[in-house]
């Protein structure tokens, strides 16, 4: 074997470079780039085409302080188109009002479980009583922000009070003679309502009218409750609403909204209807006689009064 045989082999191995993918970042900051300018551009547009007022407004903005807005301080007497800050700009306040309202107007786990039981027992009773089982269908249970409601309905069939008169139909003063010893077992004041539909009176609102007519009835539901052993102290309020108040998805004629109203209240909507409160004294108030005097326009006269 020859001596250049004994030479080994030169093996050269070259990498290969993959070079990698730079990605679109530089897309996303472009686009961002240019909605920003394309934004600056409007808003020199507006500027241009604005009055001297707006754009003092708008200048009296940006001069505002951040803090000082947010915190509700000094705004500089402002009056302009924008003014700066505002007496609660982070609207914490309202927010705290939205949520104690919500928390306060709605029945606890404990009140609820108190109205189901009490609608069990009212249903209970009237599954009992042949006679009052085929008024089930008249009646619906349901929570509202003010408590319990209980609504007696009317049908053409079976109407609870006579036409156009507060007297009581028997199975109507049966039902609510049943009723009552059961609102009883609540300590809750309740309310009572009264809703006609829209069928008028000959003479309008100016006689007698479904506004007496549905105050009658419900003073009629009042006194068959007291019959039936209602505890007269847990009366807080009894109204009439004549055909102001139709039930959702019904005609003003239907014979549904011929209806009274039993609302089992909540302590706090019964301690708000003894002490109802006031939302402010920003409504100027007559000191005197002749400021009332002053604030009657000068051409009128007894004569121009209508009811």
């Amino acid at each position: 074997m020859s001596k250049g045989s004994d030479k080994r082999p030169i093996v050269i191995r070259r990498k290969k470079v993959v070079h990698a993918h730079h990605g679109g970042a530089w897309k996303i900051a472009l686009a961002d780039f240019m909605t920003a300018l394309m934004a600056l551009f409007l808003v020199m547009w507006i500027l241009s085409v604005s009055s001297e007022e707006t754009r003092r407004g708008v200048a009296e903005y940006f001069s505002t302080p951040l803090v000082t807005a947010i915190t509700g301080g000094d705004q500089s007497g402002s009056t302009r188109v924008i003014p700066g800050g505002g007496p609660d700009p982070t609207h914490s306040d309202g927010e705290r009002a939205r949520i104690d309202v919500m928390q306060h107007t709605r029945p606890s786990m404990q009140e609820r479980r108190f109205f189901s039981d009490l609608q069990e027992r009212i249903e209970r009773a009237i599954e009992q009583d042949p006679e009052l089982r085929q008024l089930r269908d008249q009646m619906r249970f349901d929570l509202t922000r003010e408590g319990l409601r209980i609504q007696l309905l009317d049908t053409e069939q079976r109407p609870m009070f006579e036409l156009g008169s507060n007297r009581v139909a028997p199975y109507m003063r049966n039902l609510l003679r049943t009723m009552a010893p059961l609102l009883n077992e609540l300590p809750n004041d309740l309310s009572i309502g009264g809703y006609t539909d829209s069928v008028p009176y000959a003479g309008g609102y100016r006689g007698y009218s479904n506004w007496e007519l549905s105050n009658d009835r419900a003073n009629a539901s009042r006194r068959e409750l007291v019959a039936g052993g209602l505890d007269p102290d847990q009366l807080l309020r009894v109204s009439g609403f004549a055909d102001r108040v139709p039930l959702p998805d019904t005609g003003p004629t239907d014979p549904v909204n011929r209806r009274i109203e039993l609302i089992v209240l909540l302590p706090e909507i019964a301690e708000a209807i003894r002490n109802p409160g006031t939302m402010g004294t920003d409504i100027p108030t007559p000191t005197s006689a002749n400021e009332l005097v002053e604030d009657v326009p000068q051409n009128t006269s007894p004569d121009d009064t209508s009811e």
